[in-house]
């Protein structure tokens, strides 16, 4: 079954908080209650951890508390849950989504728009694709960055023991680094809403990931 329905985007400009709204996910073609989420592990690095340490540490503790973790020096990757013919999101619930406000999760998370709506192609949105771009090898070089310092002085999350001194020192890092944004983050629109107009199928039809050509 196909249906033309119109998508309304909102591009926000937070920075290292970026993201992009995508009203369609309220009513996933998936079909399935959990789209995308039955499908990806979310992984927090070092800009996330900071940053949720500063400002939502009861998030953390959340992480944290979940099972089947993957611990490395400096991320963490929160594995989902088999669920079906495919998987669930750790933070995905049946009602309401995810239990993570968006400006809290991970980048991909927070960037990610299905392919089936291309946003990308449309001419004038070329500003905000420039603009994701820049901010995800920003942000991939700042973790590296990050991880680098916390390494050379001898810390990583693996060891649960000195955690708290861990992120003592994350903060501490993360904050010093970020004191100035590139220009071009800078220089962006704070916000942006559009409406597309696309042609949707339904179930497994539904693409969800880009194709490799």
């Amino acid at each position: 079954m196909k249906a033309v329905q119109e998508i309304r985007l909102r591009f926000l400009n937070h920075g290292l908080r970026s993201y992009i709204e995508v009203d369609l996910c309220r009513e996933c073609p998936r079909q399935d209650d959990k789209g995308c989420c039955g499908h990806y592990s979310p992984v927090f690095y070092s800009t996330d951890l900071a940053y949720l340490a500063l400002h939502r540490p009861d998030l953390v503790d959340l992480i944290f508390s979940q099972p089947h973790l993957t611990i490395l020096d400096a991320s963490v990757t929160v594995n989902n849950a088999i669920d079906g013919d495919s998987y669930r999101c750790r933070f995905h619930q049946l009602e309401g989504g995810c239990v993570l406000e968006q400006e809290n999760r991970e980048s991909v998370c927070r960037h990610f728009v299905c392919p089936g709506i291309g946003w990308q192609q449309e001419e004038d949105l070329r500003p905000w694709r420039q603009f994701f771009e820049l901010l995800e090898d920003y942000e991939i070089s700042l973790n590296q960055r990050i991880a680098e310092r916390l390494q050379s002085q001898g810390f990583t999350l693996r060891d649960p023991d000195t955690r708290l001194e861990y992120f003592e020192v994350l903060k501490k890092i993360y904050l010093e680094e970020t004191q100035t944004l590139p220009e071009p983050i800078l220089a962006q629109a704070a916000e942006e809403e559009r409406c597309l107009i696309r042609t949707l199928s339904y179930g497994e039809d539904w693409e969800l990931f880009y194709k490799l050509r």
